[in-house]
């Protein structure tokens, strides 16, 4: 058995759908600095079963839903372009 965070997924899909459309480098460690930040925003949605994944998705399908995702990653977007840590010393 998993324990797994649907949220997680979605941010993970719909991350580069945003960023083809922002001047902000897309290289994986600002990626994923980007998806923690709007996880870290958002909900989450565990689920352990094949029938609490599938429930899970079902409530997604709104517009409400996704547009609170995208925000998010939006709002990440602006806080990462803003200060890149690839550019630190102290990684």
């Amino acid at each position: 058995m998993e324990l797994k965070n649907y949220m997680e997924d979605l941010v993970l899909m719909k991350i580069d759908e945003v960023l083809k459309d922002q001047k902000v480098c897309r290289c994986e460690r600002c990626r994923m600095d980007i998806a923690a930040i709007a996880l870290n925003n958002l909900p989450p949605k565990y689920y352990v079963t094949r029938r609490g994944e599938v429930y899970s998705r079902a409530t997604s399908f709104n517009v409400q839903f996704e547009a609170d995702v995208v925000a998010a990653i939006l709002k990440a977007v602006k806080q990462v372009s803003g200060r890149p840590h690839h550019d630190r010393i102290d990684d």
